[in-house]
């Protein structure tokens, strides 16, 4: 059976308010930050309802021994914005999953040729082949940064069935070169748009993410 990627929009109406907010032109630099920490922190706890590894135990309540289910200690779980826009997630994420290790990721796209070049790479050499690993970038335009970042990722031994990618907008061409290069990943976004402009801008969208929250626009 064919792989085929899964992409997940999520209705809780806090991702809808936040997305909307993130979306506005008036909304200024610090409630655009806001937002997009809210949408880190929202789509996370969606992205690892059942991702996450988990292990059963006995806990000693008041009264009595009780099983429970706990995240399990052993499997690494880790999470690589990609810079910089991807930080503006990171916050928001680390609410949900606090004690993961962060790895960055810089890379930038070349807007003559639109392909995208690693400038800063904080991966190990080798990564556990069990270790989970929260992606996050804002905005899946092109899809070309995404798929190379997730390359850097399988060529450190990272199963690309335990990434979980999580970005605010993305578009129909990033979903179907993702899909191309590797069909089993799982993206959680907040919206799906349907055009990309003649600079490959995402349309809507929300601009540029990363000029809006650190106020360089």
């Amino acid at each position: 059976m064919a792989l085929q990627l899964r992409v997940y929009v999520p209705p809780h109406p806090l991702i809808k308010h936040w997305l909307a907010m993130s979306r506005s032109v008036s909304t200024p630099s610090v409630l655009f930050r806001t937002a997009m920490k809210e949408l880190g922190r929202w789509l996370t706890y969606e992205a690892v309802r059942e991702w996450l590894p988990t292990e059963e135990v006995m806990v000693q309540t008041p009264l009595s021994p009780s099983p429970a289910t706990t995240i399990a200690t052993d499997v690494p779980i880790v999470a690589v914005p990609i810079l910089r826009a991807g930080l503006t997630l990171l916050d928001g994420a680390l609410e949900v999953l606090p004690n993961v290790n962060i790895y960055h990721l810089g890379m930038k796209r070349d807007e003559e040729t639109l392909q995208p070049h690693c400038y800063l790479n904080k991966l190990p050499e080798k990564f556990n082949p069990q270790t989970r690993v929260l992606l996050t970038d804002p905005m899946l335009a092109t899809g070309g940064t995404l798929v190379a970042a997730v390359r850097e990722l399988t060529q450190r031994g990272i199963d690309p069935s335990l990434i979980r990618i999580v970005a605010v907008v993305t578009s129909h061409p990033a979903l179907q070169q993702i899909s191309e290069a590797y069909p089993n990943l799982t993206i959680f976004t907040a919206g799906i748009d349907e055009q990309l402009d003649d600079r490959s801008f995402i349309v809507p969208g929300l601009g540029d993410a990363g000029d809006r929250a650190f106020g360089t626009a």
